[in-house]
C-alpha cells in the first residue's frame, strides 16, 4: 500500500507519539523530543567522508532553490553528487583563487599576434600584398604533400604561413621558403630558408680584434721572458697545428641561404649564424638529439666547436646539400662567357630557371630516378662546397720562406664533388637500400596522382612533383640513417713520454765522503789559485824595480 491519505485509517501511523488506538493530538513534549532525536541522527558524521546528512540535505535544497532547475526531482541524484564533490575542493580563504590557464588558451594567446593587422593598413597595402611577394604559398605545398600523407595539421600549417608573413614584414627578404621542422626533446624547430636583397645582408663580425689585441699585449711579456729563456733553454715543441679552413662567404656554398628558426608559430624568429667547415666536419662524427634551446651546449666527442645553434645550422646544411632535388630540366646553367674557366675551378655553382621547361608525366617521374637532379651543391669532406687549399701562400709569404724548407706539402690533391644538376640515379645506396624511394601518392586515381620521393639516407626528407610545381621539405630528428649503431670514435692514443737523456736526468745526491772530498778539492784549488796570484804579483814587482 502506498502512502496513506489523510482520510484513510492508517494516516499518521508512523508519526512520533501517535498511536493507532489513540486519535488524540500527541503530547508536545514527546513530539519535540522525537524531532530532536531525528535531527541528532541526521547530524551524525560519516566515518568515511566526515560529512553529515543534515548539512548535505540543506546544501542540496539550497542549490535547488538557487538554481531552480527544471524537473529537479529527476536530477536530484546528480545535484547531490555535485554538492559532495564541491566539499572536497580546495578552500583557501586567506589566498586568492587559483585560476588555471588551459594549454589551448595559452597557445591561442601566443598566436593571437599572427592574426592581427597593424594599424593604418588599408586597401593600398592589401594590393601590395596581393602583388609580387616573397611569401611562399605554404598551404598549397601542404596540400600536395598531404596527398602522400606527409606534413603537419592544417592549423599548424596556417600558423606557420602567418609566421612567415610576419618574418617577411620585418626582414629585407628577397626569397623565402618553409624549409621544414626538426624535432627536439623539449621543443621543436620551425625553419625558414631565406635570401636577402643584394647589399641588405649584414656581414657577420667575428671577434678577432679582441683576440689580436690580447696577443699584442702578451707580446711585450714574451720579449722579456726571452732573455730568461736564453739562459735556461727548454726543449721546444715541434707540433704545428693544422691550418684553419675559412668559412664560405655569405651567399655562396654552404652559406648560400640564411636560416631563421622559432620553436612555435608566434614566437620570435632567431637568425642562425653561418656555418664553418670545422662544424660540418665535426657534425659528421657525432649524433646528438636537439633539445629545442639554441644556447644549449653540445657535449660530445670529438668536442663540437659551438652550441646547439651551430649544430642545428650544420645539420641543415648537410640535409639541404643531400636532399634538395628538382625535376630534370627545370633548372639550367646560364650561358655566360668564362664557363669553361668556372668548370676548371671546380664546376659551376649557379643556375637559373628554364623558361622552356616541359614537365614529364607523373609515371615517368616515379619509374626512373634519372628524371630528378640535385640542385644543391654537395659538401666536400673538407666541410666546404668549393675546395680550399690551406697551404697556398701569397707571393709575400713565398718570398719570406724561400730560404726555409718546410716538410708540409705545397699542394694537396684537390677534392672534386659531383657537379650541379647531377641525376639521382648516380647516388650511392646504403648497403642493399637505395638512396631514394619513388612512389605515387595514390594508385586508385593515378591520373590525378602526385610523384613523391623519399630519402632513405636522410629519413624525413621528401619531395613532390606535379606538373611544373615541385618542392622539398623535411620533418624529422635531423639524423642521418646508418645501418649500424652509432659508435663514437675512440680517443687518440696516449702520447709517448719525452726521451730521457743526460740533459734532463735528475742528478744523484752525493754521500758524505764525496761531499768532504769535494770540499777538500775545492779548498786546494782555491789555495793553488792564491799562490799563483802571489807569484804573479812578485813577478810584477821585480819588473818594476828593474825598470827603475
Amino acid at each position: 500500500h502506498g502512502p496513506y491519505q489523510p482520510h484513510e485509517p492508517g494516516y499518521g501511523l508512523y508519526q512520533p507519539g501517535y498511536s493507532p488506538y489513540d486519535d488524540q493530538i500527541p503530547d508536545p513534549k514527546s513530539r519535540t523530543l522525537a524531532i530532536q532525536n531525528a535531527k541528532a541522527f541526521l547530524l551524525k558524521s560519516s566515518t568515511t567522508s566526515g560529512l553529515n546528512l543534515y548539512d548535505h540535505l540543506a546544501n542540496v535544497l539550497t542549490k535547488i532553490l538557487d538554481e531552480q532547475p527544471t524537473n529537479a526531482v529527476d536530477i536530484i541524484e546528480n545535484i547531490s553528487k555535485d554538492v559532495k564533490w564541491a566539499q572536497f575542493q580546495k578552500k583557501m580563504d586567506t589566498l586568492r583563487d587559483e585560476h588555471e590557464i588551459l594549454p589551448t588558451f595559452e597557445a591561442a594567446e601566443k598566436r593571437k599576434a599572427l592574426f592581427l593587422r597593424g594599424n593604418g593598413e588599408g586597401d593600398e597595402e592589401l594590393e601590395e600584398e596581393i602583388g609580387e611577394t616573397p611569401l611562399p604559398n605554404v598551404m598549397e605545398t601542404a596540400f600536395y604533400f598531404e596527398q602522400a600523407g606527409i606534413g603537419l595539421s592544417k592549423d599548424e600549417s596556417y600558423h606557420i604561413f602567418l609566421a612567415l608573413k610576419k618574418l617577411i614584414s620585418v626582414q629585407p627578404i628577397r626569397t623565402c621558403r618553409f624549409w621544414g621542422k626538426i624535432l627536439g626533446l623539449e621543443m621543436n624547430y620551425i625553419i625558414a630558408e631565406v635570401q636577402y636583397h643584394e647589399g641588405e645582408e649584414e656581414e657577420e663580425t667575428e671577434e678577432e680584434e679582441g683576440i689580436e689585441e690580447g696577443g699584442k699585449g702578451m707580446g711585450d711579456v714574451e720579449d722579456e721572458d726571452e732573455k730568461n729563456e736564453k739562459e735556461d733553454e727548454q726543449p721546444k715543441s715541434t707540433y704545428k697545428p693544422p691550418p684553419v679552413i675559412p668559412k664560405e662567404e655569405n651567399g655562396t656554398g654552404a652559406n648560400k641561404y640564411v636560416y631563421f628558426v622559432c620553436n612555435e608559430p608566434g614566437k620570435p624568429w632567431v637568425k642562425l649564424p653561418p656555418v664553418t667547415p670545422a662544424q660540418i666536419v665535426c657534425a659528421r662524427k657525432i649524433k646528438k638529439f636537439f633539445t629545442g634551446r639554441l644556447d644549449a651546449p653540445v657535449v660530445s666527442f670529438p668536442p663540437f666547436p659551438g652550441n646547439e645553434a651551430n649544430y642545428l645550422r650544420a645539420q641543415i646544411a648537410r640535409i639541404s646539400a643531400g636532399t634538395h632535388i628538382s625535376p630534370i630540366g627545370f633548372y639550367q646553367f646560364a650561358e655566360e662567357e668564362g664557363d669553361e674557366e668556372e668548370e676548371g675551378e671546380g664546376g659551376r655553382d649557379t643556375y637559373e630557371e628554364n623558361p622552356d621547361f616541359q614537365p614529364l608525366s607523373v609515371a615517368e617521374m616515379v619509374d626512373s630516378l634519372s628524371t630528378w637532379v640535385h640542385h644543391g651543391q654537395i659538401i666536400l669532406k673538407q666541410g666546404r662546397c668549393v675546395w680550399f687549399n690551406p697551404f697556398k701562400k701569397s707571393e709575400e709569404e713565398e718570398e719570406e720562406e724561400e730560404e726555409e724548407k718546410s716538410d708540409e706539402p705545397d699542394e694537396l690533391q684537390q677534392e672534386i664533388g659531383p657537379p650541379l644538376l647531377t641525376p639521382l640515379s648516380e647516388d650511392e645506396g646504403i648497403q642493399n637500400i637505395p638512396a631514394w624511394t619513388a612512389q605515387l601518392s595514390t594508385n586508385l586515381i593515378p591520373q590525378y596522382a602526385v610523384a613523391v620521393l623519399q630519402s632513405n639516407r636522410w629519413p624525413g626528407a621528401y619531395a613532390f612533383a606535379a606538373g611544373k610545381k615541385f618542392d622539398n621539405i623535411y620533418f624529422g630528428w635531423g639524423h642521418k640513417y646508418s645501418p649500424e649503431n652509432h659508435t663514437p670514435p675512440l680517443p687518440l692514443p696516449v702520447q709517448a713520454e719525452y726521451p730521457s737523456g743526460p740533459e734532463i736526468t735528475e742528478a744523484r745526491d752525493p754521500t758524505l765522503e764525496e761531499e768532504l772530498a769535494f770540499r777538500a778539492a775545492r779548498e786546494e784549488a782555491l789555495a793553488a789559485a792564491e799562490e799563483e796570484e802571489d807569484e804573479e804579483d812578485d813577478v810584477e814587482d821585480d819588473e818594476e824595480e828593474e825598470d827603475d
